[in-house]
């Protein structure tokens, strides 16, 4: 997984395009309000002294900085004031990614907006932060487990074997028998919790807070989703689909339902708390999404503001995005007294 999302023809590599003309659709693609939620929250949370109004507003896993863009913009229309003290930095990796998100903060905010990029949460310090990130974690790579075997692909064929030994103890430290198993859950945290004295942290994804214990592994190609053991020669012939994983190899993307119990546990372990979890249409009402609507819908005509909520639906209906993702919370440091 880690070859195929992210090696020299990675996936993620390269400039995607995700929405419409892409593999798959984001609640970034879908409506500028989910980054208005998202900066409705941080407003919030530096309003009840938690962070003050001159942290670092960091986003990790940018692509494009669409949602990063969209919080400045209702930034600006709900507090301006913020614009001038605030600091937005992408994490970004890939000098081609950090180059398309430098344009197109150019061509939005001209010299109005500073953007900063760091390749990672290893080169990044500062004192106190708001982080956010839009599914992440399902791009982490993973082991897939089965019992006391996990999968190998070799000469483009997929078997399972022998685990070695620390992922072994790894599996049975989460209790996860079958199914995904992420290993760079606790770098991730570990480098989090180092490089920030202070910080709220909000992401979302899609999975479940329990372990599944089944495979969850597919693939998303032109909005199109495949199984991906439907491509091996691991299930039985009447199941399995046309093509094989090859042909999809660093050409589509490739994810997996987050364990979002093994999540919790990787943040706390490195001294960093659960502050909330609910589904995505909870937390976007919660964050202030109904008050946003009210505000634009004083703005707009009537025509502007159904085109919008058709678009919004999506991120809130609960079969659609609103009860398969989740959103989860997680602080370091209690709040200052004055």
């Amino acid at each position: 997984m880690q070859e195929w999302l992210y090696g020299n023809e990675g996936y993620y590599s390269n400039v995607r395009t995700i929405g419409k003309e892409g593999d798959f659709y984001t609640a970034v693609s879908t409506s500028m309000f989910f980054g208005g939620s998202i900066a409705k929250r941080l407003i919030s949370t530096i309003e009840s002294g938690f962070l003050t109004s001159s942290c670092t507003v960091v986003e990790i896993g940018a692509h494009k900085g669409y949602l990063l863009a969209d919080m400045i913009q209702f930034i600006y229309t709900l507090k301006p004031e913020l614009l001038q003290t605030l600091t937005f930095v992408i994490v970004e990796p890939f000098e081609a990614n950090q180059s398309m998100q430098k344009v197109y903060f150019e061509e939005a905010f001209g010299d109005a907006i500073k953007l900063l990029h760091v390749k990672s949460l290893e080169t990044f310090t500062c004192k106190e932060a708001f982080f956010v990130a839009n599914e992440i974690f399902d791009a982490f790579s993973c082991e897939l487990i089965k019992e006391d075997q996990m999968l190998f692909i070799e000469s483009g064929k997929a078997f399972f074997a022998h685990m070695d030994d620390a992922t072994k103890t790894k599996a049975k430290e989460y209790g996860i028998t079958k199914g995904e198993l992420c290993l760079g859950y606790e770098p991730f945290t570990k480098a989090m919790n180092h490089c920030c004295g202070r910080f709220e942290f909000v992401t979302f994804d899609y999975g479940d807070k329990e372990a599944r214990h089944d495979f969850s592994l597919r693939i998303y190609a032109n909005h199109k989703v495949y199984p991906f053991f439907a491509l091996t020669d691991l299930v039985e012939e009447k199941l399995r689909e046309q093509n094989d994983f090859n042909a999809f190899f660093a050409q589509a993307d490739l994810t997996y339902d987050v364990n979002f119990s093994h999540l919790f546990y990787a943040f706390e372990k490195n001294g960093i708390y659960v502050h909330d979890y609910a589904t995505q249409m909870k937390a976007l009402v919660d964050f202030g999404l109904v008050e946003l609507l009210e505000l634009f819908a004083q703005n707009v005509s009537e025509k502007q503001y159904e085109r919008e909520m058709n678009k919004i639906k999506t991120l809130i209906d609960p079969s659609f995005m609103g009860e398969r993702f989740k959103m989860a919370c997680f602080r370091k440091g209690e709040v200052e007294c004055n």
